[in-house]
């Protein structure tokens, strides 16, 4: 994938070059296994964030507040939210509305979210037209983790 950056300046990546240590990233052997894990890239100004299993409403809150809580996290970040190792949603149409009226990132900060079953984008879907409707530009649903990138690390806006 060709990526412009802010400056003007064309470099080409690949996915996995990317991603490789977020995807390597595996449970630490805790008793406790949380549903939704993140790296922050300063570098690329990106939140990784990867959800798995049953996901529900305090998952997603925990997720919240512990970005809020970590140094490296800046709302005008840009974030891919990973649910392709969700195995179930255990949110209501009312918990989705109160976590898009909560977004800790900034209305300008594209946010890919990759959501390949039905189920989850339609979700995920129902999530970016609330955040629309608050004013957010930059929040879009895709079913892979390629366009997802493509998407989010390429600057000039094609959508």
């Amino acid at each position: 994938m060709t990526v412009v950056s802010k400056d003007g300046e064309t470099f080409h990546l690949r996915s996995c070059d990317i991603l490789l240590p977020y995807l390597s990233l595996k449970p630490c052997g805790c008793e406790e296994v949380m549903p939704v894990f993140y790296k922050i890239e300063t570098e690329r100004r990106l939140v990784l964030s990867t959800a798995s299993g049953a996901l529900s409403q305090a998952d997603v809150l925990a997720h919240q507040q512990k970005l809020l809580n970590d140094p490296d996290f800046d709302p005008t970040f840009s974030q891919i939210a990973d649910f392709r190792q969700v195995t179930s949603f255990d949110l209501s149409a009312d918990e989705i509305r109160f976590l898009a009226q909560r977004s800790i990132f900034s209305p300008h900060a594209r946010r890919a979210l990759i959501a390949p079953n039905d189920l989850g984008y339609g979700l995920a879907r129902m999530f970016e037209m609330l955040r629309e409707s608050q004013g957010d530009q930059a929040t879009r649903v895709f079913r892979t983790l390629e366009e997802a990138l493509d998407w989010v690390l390429t600057w000039d806006a094609k959508y």
